[in-house]
């Protein structure tokens, strides 16, 4: 049985569910590329303690936004619980773009929340709202410690979560048996190494900058080790040390030893042909009673 409402309270509720039907169609979705997905999981994994960032590259698509690409913001300036784009960054990605992607555009941002979950700080809203300010772009977060995410958006001139999120897998389509690879063979000794971790692999482009810093940090390592040793050889092992002496300046020797020399006891030279003696002088009472002795013969 059909009813008809002609209420007011019944006409404001339709009003009501025709515009959270609107609103709800308006609220924006993204598609992202498994590809990118990954390379991000892993620049993220990359620096587990501090934030790492970069840009989304794309295109729109109707009422939403595909993502195809990222570029990862180096030279960014990364802390604990915040990270920005320097000028340094900004100049990095454009040129990456430029090369890689110049038919695409910049439709949103990613960075990493280091064991404190998806969420926008205010940090993060003002970078949303001063640089990914169009109506289609995008933020994804993602946490490397529980590998959750989560992609934010302009939803109604406000930033909140989105719920619809695609994943697409490009080399989808692709038949089981078009490649005709063996399983392939693995040697005992393989199977008994422990898997390794993730490494995020840099662009190209960045190979330049990263070859920079590795110089800088050997020159200053060898610096270090060399500051070391000197100080230890220092205040270890035996050194010269250099004594200011006086000297006389008539007779060229040191005042110490002239000093010394005065302080002898002084010997005459002989005089007058005689030869000097070093027999002491015999004693007045010996000498008086050999003439006494002589006397009695």
């Amino acid at each position: 049985m059909l009813r008809w409402c002609w209420e007011p309270s019944c006409r404001g509720k339709s009003r009501m569910s025709r515009r959270s039907k609107e609103k709800e169609n308006e609220r924006p979705w993204m598609a992202i590329g498994s590809d990118v997905v990954r390379q991000i999981r892993r620049h993220a994994r990359s620096s587990i303690k501090t934030e790492v960032c970069g840009v989304l590259v794309g295109h729109e698509d109707g009422g939403g936004m595909e993502v195809e690409a990222c570029i990862s913001g180096v030279n960014a300036e990364q802390a604990g619980a915040h990270v920005t784009f320097t000028q340094d960054t900004w100049e990095h990605i454009y040129k990456v773009k430029d090369q890689q992607y110049p038919n695409q555009r910049i439709v949103g941002w990613y960075h990493s929340h280091p064991g404190f979950g998806i969420f926008l700080s205010d940090h993060d809203t003002f970078i949303h709202k001063n640089f990914f300010s169009s109506p289609k772009q995008v933020a994804w977060v993602c946490d490397p410690h529980s590998d959750e995410e989560g992609c934010f958006g302009w939803v109604s001139g406000r930033i909140e979560r989105l719920t619809q999120i695609q994943i697409i897998d490009r080399q989808g389509g692709e038949g089981a048996e078009v490649g005709g690879r063996p399983e392939p063979v693995m040697s005992a000794s393989e199977d008994d190494e422990p898997p390794t971790g993730q490494r995020w692999t840099p662009e190209p482009e960045d190979s330049e900058t990263i070859s920079l810093t590795q110089l800088t940090t050997t020159v200053l390592s060898y610096l270090s080790v060399l500051l070391i040793g000197f100080m230890i050889g220092w205040y270890f092992f035996p050194r010269v040390m250099v004594v200011p002496v006086p000297v006389d300046p008539l007779t060229g020797q040191p005042l110490e030893l002239r000093q010394r020399e005065s302080d002898r006891p002084r010997v005459d030279s002989p005089q007058n042909g005689q030869a000097a003696t070093s027999n002491p002088p015999a004693k007045s009472g010996s000498t008086d009673a050999g003439k006494a002795g002589h006397d009695k013969q």
